[in-house]
């Protein structure tokens, strides 16, 4: 039997929603006068002590200086607490998941 034929085992990886701050670092490639920033990130994993490792491990990998993560939840825990999830989020949740990656979704440096 190929490859191709085999059911699909179902995947246990979820996606989760996380806001990570960052300090500065040489070569980060922030804006010369912040003095870090916030990037809201979506990260598929086990559970979310496994997206936040493979988060952090990542951002460490290129040249930036991860300081605290919060985590938000799944995209499920968010909807149940109210939270507005556009499209566009969804398909980069998406995109995480199908990738098993990290997305960053957006980035917003801090400055005094």
């Amino acid at each position: 039997m190929s490859d191709d034929k085999k059911p699909k085992k179902p995947s246990r990886q979820q996606v989760f929603t996380l806001l990570v701050q960052i300090g500065r670092k040489d070569g980060d490639g922030l804006p010369n006068n912040a003095t870090g920033a916030a990037l809201m990130c979506f990260a598929s994993g086990i559970d979310e002590a496994e997206a936040v490792r493979e988060t952090v491990a990542i951002l460490k990998q290129a040249d930036t200086n991860p300081l605290d993560v919060t985590g938000y939840g799944t995209l499920a825990e968010r909807e149940e607490e109210g939270h507005e999830i556009d499209d566009e989020e969804r398909a980069l949740m998406q995109r995480a998941l199908d990738e098993n990656s990290v997305i960053i979704a957006q980035m917003t440096p801090f400055f005094d």
